[in-house]
């Protein structure tokens, strides 16, 4: 959901060093002139694994980098505190000591997308940039997909004998409890028989941890072999319509601008719903939608297709 903001950065023509966790390496491998470095923790280690990739041989620590710390979290602003990186952040948690540019919050109930664009366009005028600062974040994320990225998920089709814009993809999973509640909607097994009934071949494409989780929310959906997070991101583009919960795949989806219906019963589709024009929010942080009112809105998208 950060990409707007890079896209934002990338405009004032900075060139990019993203720090995070490695599965977000493949994801992002699109993005023109940028290194990646992995945080795995824990903390002191991401410091210095942080300090060894900005200053190898311990050689230029007098060289001002300039980070965007987009993380909430004191663990995050100490890392770069940690690793000599003057950064920009919100103030939250006491963090502002830690950061060079501390950014309180805006006032309302900011999407996600819109906090992280806020914080780099403010960061940004701190550095003294005025020029191609937009107020608000385009309506699309623009993630940009590699060629490997395009055949990995080409040739898992292949191998499944399924055609492109000829499949639906389930991501019936959501890992962890959103204040106590399951973050997973419960009836992707009804909606996966009703869509094979009308026809269309139904899958799965779960991470290795989650199949046996994700085959017990959809038994009769096709499971294919998981992929790196940019192949996943080509293949949702791939599917005539992807359906999931409010989690990563929701995000990755939004991201490649793949047609998706997402799922809500714990969250607020307003604060962490798909950006993307292509999506349809469905619940709310109160209810989660019937199977029925789900499987009618399917069936209407997929007939667009």
């Amino acid at each position: 959901m950060a990409l707007p903001a890079l896209h934002l950065l990338s405009r004032a023509g900075y060139s990019l060093v993203l720090a995070g966790r490695p599965w977000a390496r493949d994801l992002l491998a699109g993005l023109p002139h940028t290194d990646f470095i992995a945080l795995e923790g824990p903390l002191r280690r991401d410091a210095q694994r942080l300090r060894d990739a900005l200053h190898p041989g311990g050689k230029g620590l007098g060289t001002p980098y300039r980070g965007i710390c987009f993380p909430d979290s004191l663990s995050s602003a100490m890392v770069f505190r940690m690793a000599g990186v003057r950064a920009g952040g919100y103030r939250d948690d006491g963090r502002s000591l830690l950061l060079g540019w501390p950014i309180s919050k805006p006032k309302g109930d900011l999407h996600v997308v819109e906090s992280y664009h806020y914080l780099a366009k403010t960061v940004l005028q701190r550095w003294g940039h005025q020029a191609c600062l937009s107020s608000k974040p385009p309506p699309t994320l623009d993630l940009p997909l590699t060629s490997a990225h395009e055949r990995a998920a080409a040739t898992l089709l292949e191998r499944a004998g399924l055609r492109p814009q000829g499949f639906v993809l389930l991501s019936p999973t959501a890992t962890g409890r959103h204040r106590g509640r399951i973050k997973a909607w419960g009836h992707y097994d009804a909606l996966a028989r009703a869509l094979q009934n009308d026809g269309w071949p139904v899958a799965i494409c779960p991470p290795p941890q989650e199949i046996d989780a994700a085959h017990q929310a959809a038994p009769s959906a096709q499971v294919l072999g998981a992929l790196p997070l940019g192949a996943f991101a080509a293949l949702t583009q791939k599917a005539a319509l992807v359906v999931c919960n409010d989690s990563g795949t929701s995000h990755v989806a939004a991201a490649a601008g793949s047609r998706q219906i997402t799922l809500f019963g714990v969250t607020r589709p307003e604060r962490t719903g798909p950006w993307s024009p292509r999506a349809l929010c469905l619940g709310n942080d109160e209810q989660w939608p019937d199977a029925q009112t789900v499987i009618e809105h399917a069936r209407r998208l997929l007939s667009q297709a």
